[in-house]
């Protein structure tokens, strides 16, 4: 049987990708403001690459503190 966790978690699933999507949305638009003729595809990989290492600083930090 499934922990309530992962039935949570799987209900907001699609929601959660769409966020995701959001933030290098957001981020990609804050690039082009200041570089134009941006290469999109090198702006995504350079994006998704920050929130990969904000997201091992979050999972490597203890519970309840703040990632720095």
């Amino acid at each position: 049987m499934a922990k309530m966790e992962q039935l949570e978690l799987d209900a907001h699933r699609a929601q959660l990708a769409l966020d995701v999507e959001g933030l290098i949305d957001k981020y990609r638009a804050i690039f082009e403001w200041d570089v134009p003729d941006i290469d999109e595809g090198c702006a995504d990989k350079l994006i998704i690459a920050a929130i990969r290492q904000a997201l091992d600083r979050i999972e490597q930090a203890p519970p309840g503190a703040t990632p720095p």
